[in-house]
């Protein structure tokens, strides 16, 4: 995977959008996209597939639904997975990358995940058997002004909004926030990863710095993180890993994921380990 822009930049550029222009993407450019999700990896081992689709080709295009969620878009992109341990993360690592680069690119995206027509886009994108299909996001430019109900849902969601540092990031416990002066050169990084998106906005995320290394949990929310048959939150924590990856990467920070390092550090009931990152 080659990322040639800035994170900051692309990270700064990308919001959801929901209203989009009628300008078609250039064959140029999807080729290019194609191109890049072709070179897309991840560290954590599962194999994710992305699936194309152009409404324009469909002979139903009333099968597809999005709930009014989403206006104008003229093409999508899915992901499907098998559900095995950490498919669900790889999915966010990979997606996010590329919702990244298409905001490079200057072009919209949304991500969607409990509101559009499983059933439909999955006969439309030519999901298989036995696959999950967790994610789709409509891409293409955004119009000028934001449709009733999408101003409305980022309203709901405090879309603009995202938790502070000492709400998130801790020194060797729970109890210990951790300042940027602490992380020192990884504090670019954390600061990608508080300004990631994630599903309803609820930043699942919390990262604990100890001993070297930096452990991240899932804020696992009751009744919501297990509303489908996986958790959706995890596809948030690929996110985060992605955020601090491409990050730490730009900078020049060598390092590594771990999946099987828990610290044993004591935590609230609700958070659950799930990966770490260790410096080369």
């Amino acid at each position: 995977m080659n990322i040639d822009f800035s994170v900051e930049e692309a990270v700064s550029k990308r919001y959801s959008v929901r209203n989009y222009k009628e300008e078609e993407i250039s064959e140029a450019e999807k080729r290019s996209i194609e191109s890049f999700i072709k070179s897309l990896s991840n560290p954590f081992g599962s194999k994710v597939d992305f699936h194309y689709l152009d409404k324009q080709d469909m002979e139903d295009e009333e099968k597809l639904g999005t709930y009014g969620v989403i206006k104008g878009a003229k093409q999508y992109i899915g992901t499907t997975i098998k559900l095995e341990s950490m498919a669900l993360e790889s999915l966010g690592y990979e997606f996010e990358s590329l919702v990244l680069y298409l905001a490079h690119l200057g072009i919209g995206t949304c991500w969607l995940g409990g509101t559009f027509d499983r059933e439909g886009f999955a006969e439309a994108m030519k999901v298989g058997d036995g696959e999950i299909f967790p994610i789709i996001t409509p891409y293409g430019y955004a119009a000028d002004h934001k449709h009733e109900m999408e101003i409305e849902m980022r309203k709901m969601i405090q879309a603009d909004h995202r938790k502070s540092w000492n709400e998130l990031f801790y020194k060797d416990d729970f109890s210990t926030a951790l300042s940027k002066e602490t992380a020192g050169d990884l504090a670019f990084a954390l600061e990608m990863v508080r300004l990631g998106p994630s599903a309803s906005n609820k930043q699942p995320w919390r990262v604990v710095i100890k001993d070297g290394a930096l452990h991240f949990y899932e804020d696992k929310e009751p009744g919501y993180s297990d509303r489908f048959e996986y958790d959706i939150q995890r596809i948030d924590m690929g996110i985060a890993a992605a955020h601090f990856d491409i990050s730490v990467n730009e900078k020049g920070i060598v390092g590594h994921f771990e999946i099987d390092m828990d610290p044993g550090i004591d935590s609230p009931e609700n958070l659950e380990y799930v990966f770490s990152w260790v410096r080369d």
